[in-house]
């Protein structure tokens, strides 16, 4: 509906230009379809590395669709002066460095300024989402503490706005770091506790993960 909205904006804003010769409305009118175009960008993005995830196992080849859509949603952001929309679309561009090309290195900064972006204007979602990452960034290397805690803060945000799945699944790796640490009943505990919550909100793959690492960590 917001989208639509601004859709029509704009054509009103192209009336009031033809009939009434109020000409810089026309560059209103192109800020308004730059918010959407910007929007549907990053939602191709995202729609892209859900494809990417579903193959995964069978295919890792990049979609190259996916990054330039990433990258078209933060030049439009950037030129819209949207700051949300800025740390969202560089979570999202991170997130194809670390997890579709495995290169943490280029990833994590483009994660911290996400975290840091989505912080000012108090998008817990993305925060939670950059903390989480920062944390995967943390435990590929073998940083086991700032893992830890990227984790259990991302886990805090994620239950305050009621993604509960999401603190399951943060929960897996807290899993693998206990067990890392030589603290095996708290991993076995902190599993437990995340097999009941996916159930709980049916997040099948969640469950899934969960379980394979109850396995690895026996």
């Amino acid at each position: 509906m917001v989208v639509d909205a601004r859709i029509e904006r704009s054509q009103d804003l192209y009336r009031r230009s033809v009939m009434g010769g109020e000409h810089p409305a026309l560059d209103q009118a192109d800020g308004e379809l730059d918010a959407v175009e910007a929007e549907l960008a990053l939602a191709r993005g995202r729609i892209r590395h859900g494809r990417f995830l579903a193959r995964r196992a069978g295919d890792e080849t990049e979609d190259p669709a996916e990054l330039a859509a990433f990258e078209r949603a933060l030049e439009l952001f950037r030129g819209l002066g949207d700051v949300r929309g800025e740390g969202e679309s560089l979570f999202w561009i991170g997130i194809v460095h670390q997890v579709v090309r495995r290169d943490h290195d280029t990833a994590v900064p483009l994660l911290e300024r996400a975290r840091e972006l989505a912080a000012r204007v108090g998008d817990q979602e993305t925060r939670a989402e950059a903390l989480r990452h920062l944390g995967i960034a943390d435990h590929a290397a073998g940083r086991l503490v700032s893992a830890r805690e990227h984790l259990t803060a991302s886990s805090e945000i994620r239950r305050e706005i009621g993604l509960l799945d999401g603190v399951a699944s943060n929960m897996v790796g807290l899993g693998y770091i206990a067990a890392a640490e030589g603290r095996h009943d708290d991993a076995a505990a902190i599993l437990a506790e995340a097999h009941t919550l996916a159930r709980a909100h049916g997040a099948h793959n969640i469950v899934l993960q969960i379980e394979e690492a109850q396995a690895n960590i026996r």
